[in-house]
């Protein structure tokens, strides 16, 4: 891998290397198409580089994912499903830098683990409900999710599965499912950049030249999740985002 100039120290083996790679191929098809496959990518890089040092090593190549994303799905974004979020988001990110300086590193995985547990609780159950419209109307029900969100992505950057609870709750179509996701995530990931950087200064040059070099496998990935929402039906693709947020959860915690 010496053509790509990588930061020495962070990686070491072909098999870190491998699972790093792959981690930013599941990254890209999670950003275009398949949501939940990018979980899976949480608990490798925990085992990798420490729960709360993944945090840090896993922004940048979300958010370089997150850009590929919008670029692509431009067209069929909700801009109401996201500014019901936003703002509680924000206040659960402040809610997890106070509880993150106050637990020990070992601690992160479990508490990541939980997070994506409630997550997927709440998604099960969504899809069990068949009335659903009258729990998503409530006033409560984005401040929660908002909140649920901003926690969990700080964290362990895990709140893809709650993300992908709240929007499909919200009855969207698979594209605009995954344009209004890619939005909302981008929005969060950038926000989220100062405080990795200055408040738990897990986010340095080294990690950020790391990220840059996983563009070409977030590429790959990106291209392959376009193909996969395109082919899926709608059925199919909400039962792929449950069974991929089961899978990263049992990962996590064990």
């Amino acid at each position: 891998m010496e053509f790509l100039h990588l930061p020495e120290g962070l990686l070491h083996g072909r098999t870190e290397y491998l699972l790093f790679y792959t981690c930013a191929v599941l990254i890209g098809m999670s950003k275009t198409g398949i949501h939940g496959v990018g979980t899976l990518s949480v608990p490798i890089l925990a085992y990798l580089f420490g729960a709360k040092a993944s945090t840090g090593v896993l922004l940048p190549i979300l958010c370089i994912a997150d850009v590929m994303a919008v670029v692509y799905y431009r067209r069929e974004l909700r801009l109401k499903n996201i500014f019901g979020l936003l703002p509680w988001t924000v206040l659960g990110l402040i809610l997890a830098l106070v509880v993150g300086n106050h637990i020990a590193p070992s601690s992160f995985r479990a508490l990541m683990a939980v997070c994506i547990l409630l997550g997927l609780v709440v998604l099960v159950w969504s899809e069990r409900k068949s009335n659903i419209e009258s729990v998503t109307s409530s006033k409560y029900y984005s401040p929660f999710f908002g909140l649920l969100v901003g926690f969990a992505t700080m964290i362990g950057n895990a709140a893809g599965p709650i993300v992908t609870v709240y929007l499909l709750s919200m009855r969207l179509n698979k594209i605009a499912f995954v344009s209004t996701g890619a939005w909302f995530v981008m929005t969060v990931n950038f926000i989220k950049m100062p405080l990795q950087i200055w408040v738990w200064d897990n986010l340095d040059l080294p990690t950020l030249l790391l990220g840059l070099t996983t563009i070409p496998f977030i590429a790959v990935g990106a291209l392959i999740g376009i193909k996969l929402v395109k082919i899926l039906p709608e059925k199919e693709f909400r039962q792929a985002m449950i069974i991929l947020t089961v899978v990263a959860t049992l990962m996590l915690l064990y």
